[in-house]
């Protein structure tokens, strides 16, 4: 019996998604027009987005976020917020946000981390 080399799995993975014609299957077209991305990813986006292309870029997709209503008890996006504000020597906003993130968390540990951020900001 011989065997087959096997592909990474990510060129599996691409290879699943795709019909023999090359363009995306049915399935993978049809599943992201059903569903869109939760607020959590969408804040997880701004994160990369700002990695890739700078703390402005990432703070206008967190900004059109803060509006969300599942979001609006979520201590990770004033969180968010706060440390690119802080990227962007806008210390006295980022102070708010970190005091506002440090009262959304029930988190003792994390709670101290966010009133720590808050007073290195000043």
């Amino acid at each position: 019996m011989r065997c087959r080399p096997r592909s990474p799995p990510a060129t599996r993975a691409r290879a699943l998604r795709r019909t023999p014609t090359g363009r995306a299957s049915r399935r993978s077209t049809t599943r992201s027009h059903r569903s869109r991305p939760s607020p959590v990813v969408e804040l997880n986006r701004a994160v990369a987005v700002a990695m890739a292309f700078g703390p402005a870029e990432g703070l206008a997709l967190v900004d059109a976020l803060a509006s969300e209503p599942a979001l609006k008890h979520y201590h990770l996006l004033p969180a968010v917020r706060g440390d690119l504000l802080v990227k962007l020597g806008r210390l006295d906003e980022a102070r708010a946000e970190f005091e506002r993130a440090a009262s959304l968390t029930r988190n003792a540990r994390e709670k101290k981390l966010l009133l720590d951020r808050a007073a290195a900001s000043q």
